[in-house]
């Protein structure tokens, strides 16, 4: 199928792009476009205007310093490649090479995937487990959200028009113990179930730990209950037993399925990877 017929226009400027959505309600920010022209295609996005800021070097770029900071429009594969990525949040870059195909990873980038907020999508689990925060421009100045905040529901986030992401602030987990995990769709890769940790040790004691599920929810989300699981414990197989059990808990209310995967299947699911990050974690 043919996408409606629509403007495009190709941003001088992070300012520019945001007047152009902004005075056309109509628009959409064309990054990588791995989500929105398939979408388009399929006329389940029409919009009038494509706004394209691929080509802003304002939005790209990788630096660390005390904290890592993410242009929009660095692609999946720079992130996966980046020395700096792999020593300040190594889960990320294992989440980001996971994305799609070589194509999609090459000019996929992360600022478009979290805003199309695909809760089968592996960036975005990561991100709400490392505490990450998404910084945004606007016509009124900048704002900034953490990203367990920013992922609302099916492909919802606090992204509202007339706004561009600018970058994505990691802190620096490299004394964290961290994985991410995932049951991918034989056919897409996508996550039917995908769950992160970030795990602070004590020896061999779990003095704090941050999970968060995808996948199996209709956003990435926080599991507050199998997060307290962990905590204090020795991560032995009754604290993993407890942790997987709240965790299917934790996400009882956001669950998602379909024929082939549904509710129940990947609520299971959720408990199982669960052990499969924590053990990765400590591998």
């Amino acid at each position: 199928m043919w996408p409606k017929e629509f403007d495009y226009v190709r941003a001088s400027s992070v300012d520019d792009a945001i007047q152009q959505t902004s005075d056309n309600t109509d628009a959409k920010i064309l990054a990588g476009g791995h989500s929105l022209l398939p979408a388009m295609k399929l006329r389940l996005s029409e919009p009038g205007k494509l706004v394209d800021i691929s080509r802003l070097a304002d939005l790209k770029g990788i630096s660390a310093n005390g904290t890592l900071s993410i242009g929009a429009m660095s692609t999946h594969a720079e992130i996966a490649a980046s020395a700096d990525v792999q020593q300040y949040c190594a889960s990320l870059a294992t989440a980001c090479g996971m994305v799609g195909d070589h194509q999609v990873r090459n000019f996929g980038t992360l600022g478009g995937n979290i805003a199309h907020a695909d809760p089968a999508s592996d960036p975005p689990t990561v991100l709400v487990a490392a505490g990450a925060t998404i910084h945004i421009k606007r016509s009124r100045g900048e704002r900034s959200v953490s990203a367990e905040d920013f992922f609302i529901d099916l492909f919802t986030t606090d992204l509202e028009d007339g706004e561009v992401i600018t970058r994505i602030e990691v802190p620096n987990l490299s004394g964290h113990k961290a994985a991410y995990v995932k049951m991918p769709h034989p056919a897409s890769r996508y996550a039917i179930v995908g769950v992160a940790v970030i795990l602070e040790m004590d020896g061999d004691t779990c003095k704090s730990a941050r999970v968060a599920v995808g996948g199996a929810t209709v956003s990435a989300m926080r599991a507050s209950g199998a997060e307290s699981a962990l905590s204090g414990s020795s991560l032995d197989d009754a604290a993993l037993n407890a942790a997987a059990s709240a965790v299917q808990s934790d996400i009882s209310d956001a669950l998602m399925g379909d024929v082939s995967y549904p509710e129940s299947y990947r609520q299971a699911m959720s408990g199982v990877y669960l052990k499969r990050a924590v053990k990765a974690a400590l591998g």
